[in-house]
C-alpha cells in the first residue's frame, strides 16, 4: 500500500498514527495538492490529502475511510469497536476534532490570500468554531485519562491530531493554559512513538 500526504495534514498524520499504532506496513509518498505536478486530483478528484492506494490499485480517500479500512484490516489492537454505543461515541469524538481541524484549516487559507481578499469576519468565525470545538473537547474528557474507554482508541488519535494542529497553524490559541485536561492528554500522546515521529512540519 502507499499513503499520499503532506507533513503538515492532521488528516494524514491520523492514518500514519493508526498504521504505526496497528504495525501495518505502508509507503508514504509526500505530495501536496498545492504543488504542480502532484499526482493527488489523479486519484482523488476532490483534490485532498490523505489518499491510501491499496495492493490491488483501488484507492481510498477521506482520512475518516482510511482509518476504518485500516482498522478492519488488521485485527490487532482495534481502535474502534465493530458496533455499538461505544462506536458512535468515538466516531463523535473523530467528528468533532476533525471539524476543528477544517476550522483551524480554513482560518489559515483564509489568512494566505491577498491584502483585500481576506475576510477578519470570516477568520474570526472559523477561530470561534476552534475555540467552541476545544471547549467541548475539554468538558467532555473531564478528568479521564483517555477519551473512551480505558485505553487508546480512534477518538484520542483524532483529538491529539486537531490539537497539534491547532498548535502548528495557531499558535496564538494557548489551548493548553485554557484547558489542562486537553494539554494532559496530548502530553500522554506525545509518549508514543507514532505522535511524536509525526509531529507537523513544514
Amino acid at each position: 500500500m502507499k499513503l499520499l500526504g503532506t507533513l503538515t495534514s492532521p488528516y494524514v498524520r491520523k492514518v500514519r498514527i493508526v498504521l504505526a499504532e496497528k504495525k501495518i506496513d505502508c509507503e508514504f509518498v509526500l505530495d501536496s495538492p498545492w504543488l504542480e505536478g502532484s499526482q493527488i486530483t489523479r486519484y482523488n478528484p476532490l483534490g485532498k490529502v490523505p489518499v491510501l492506494i491499496l495492493d490491488d490499485d483501488s484507492v481510498l480517500y477521506d482520512s475518516r475511510v482510511i482509518v476504518e479500512y485500516l482498522d478492519k484490516l488488521s485485527p490487532n489492537k482495534r481502535l474502534l469497536p465493530a458496533s455499538g454505543r461505544e462506536r458512535i461515541h468515538i466516531k463523535r469524538w473523530e467528528a468533532l476534532a476533525d471539524g476543528i481541524a477544517d476550522a483551524a484549516a480554513d482560518a489559515l487559507l483564509e489568512s494566505r490570500r491577498p491584502d483585500g481578499e481576506r475576510s477578519p469576519s470570516w477568520m474570526a468565525r472559523q477561530h470561534g468554531k476552534v475555540r467552541a470545538g476545544l471547549q467541548a473537547l475539554a468538558a467532555e474528557l473531564g478528568e479521564n485519562l483517555w477519551c473512551q474507554g480505558t485505553a487508546l482508541s480512534l477518538a484520542d488519535i483524532a483529538v491529539g491530531c486537531a490539537l497539534g494542529y491547532v498548535s502548528f497553524r495557531h499558535p496564538d490559541i494557548d489551548w493548553r493554559s485554557e484547558h489542562a485536561s486537553l494539554a494532559r492528554l496530548y502530553e500522554r500522546l506525545l509518549q508514543r512513538p507514532s505522535f511524536a515521529q509525526t509531529v507537523p512540519q513544514d
